[in-house]
């Protein structure tokens, strides 16, 4: 009999080349299978059952996450999603297996959407410059935060933006994003006034645009593209440094910049396109914060039978 962890290989390199899945989304099937698999003993795909799953939904519902509780629904449906996923390239392959439709996802509460605005999201904005470190590291970090608010890239696009996709004379460039899939975004004249700013204090020869300033290694011509983590760290930093209290990341500046635009009117088809999600459903998860005219049906019609 053969094991599931036998069919691993070959579906994690079908996610890579048929389905044009990206490195980093290969990588977490590969996780979350890997995590089925040793939980239940590497069993033959054939012997997979309805109860098993469901004891394993107990246990991903039971396991604690680095000592902040137990796992979130969402990363519990994300493992049920690569099962189910992996369940129906085995039936393709016509190998016996539990069939994919049985497995159920946990119902989730709406998701909250952390964005920031007003004031809070210009003192981010300008913290670099007010910061101690090297020059071309705050002009780095200061084009780093005004790109995102800009474009509302994800963090893994705008770590691997290369400076040939920059555009010379125009406002809009192209990215390559999830699912190896194209989109224009658009830079502000902020965003391209930080830009040029960093980019004239580069001496080297590296083709990223955002680049690791290691003081040891300040005068190579050999510098790397600065990772996601690092720009994960270096947001938490500034948002700490500008006095924000809550959690800030690299996707809560794509919350700003997508709700920024709903506020202002944008329709949410084009916001869709902006931020490069499949679905609209996906985009719909800003709407009940931005709903302006609900806002205004509420001002113009709460209240009007109260004495004054």
């Amino acid at each position: 009999m053969a094991k599931l962890s036998s069919h691993l290989r070959t579906f994690l390199e079908y996610l890579e080349v048929e389905k044009g899945r990206s490195q980093l989304t290969v990588r977490n099937y590969q996780f979350y299978l890997q995590r089925f698999i040793d939980w239940a003993k590497d069993p033959d795909a054939k012997e997979v059952t309805q109860d098993q799953i469901h004891q394993f939904r107990l246990y991903l519902n039971r396991l604690e996450s680095r000592g902040e509780g137990t796992l979130k629904k969402s990363t519990q449906n994300y493992h049920l999603i690569a099962l189910r996923s992996f369940l129906k390239f085995l039936a393709r392959r016509d190998v016996k297996a539990l069939a994919p439709e049985k497995i159920e996802l946990a119902k989730q509460g709406s998701r909250e959407v952390s964005f920031l605005d007003g004031q809070d999201l210009t003192r981010l904005l300008e913290a670099p410059e007010k910061s101690d470190a090297q020059p071309i590291v705050k002009a780095r970090d200061k084009a780093i935060l005004e790109v995102f608010f800009s474009t509302g890239m994800r963090v893994s696009e705008l770590a691997a933006l290369k400076q040939q996709q920059l555009p010379k004379a125009r406002e809009e460039m192209t990215i390559r994003g999830k699912g190896d899939k194209t989109r224009i975004v658009f830079l502000s004249e902020q965003a391209r006034h930080a830009l040029k700013a960093y980019l004239d204090q580069r001496k080297d020869e590296a083709p990223f645009v955002f680049v690791r300033h290691d003081r040891a290694r300040s005068e190579s011509k050999e510098v790397g593209p600065i990772t996601p983590r690092s720009i994960e760290r270096l947001v938490r930093h500034y948002a700490i440094a500008a006095g924000i209290s809550k959690k800030i990341s690299p996707h809560t500046l794509r919350h700003s910049f997508a709700t920024d635009l709903l506020m202002n009117g944008a329709d949410i088809r084009s916001v869709q396109s902006l931020l490069g999600h499949a679905s609209i459903t996906t985009t719909q998860i800003y709407t009940h914060i931005t709903n302006q005219q609900l806002k205004d049906v509420h001002k113009a019609f709460h209240g009007k039978q109260r004495e004054k």
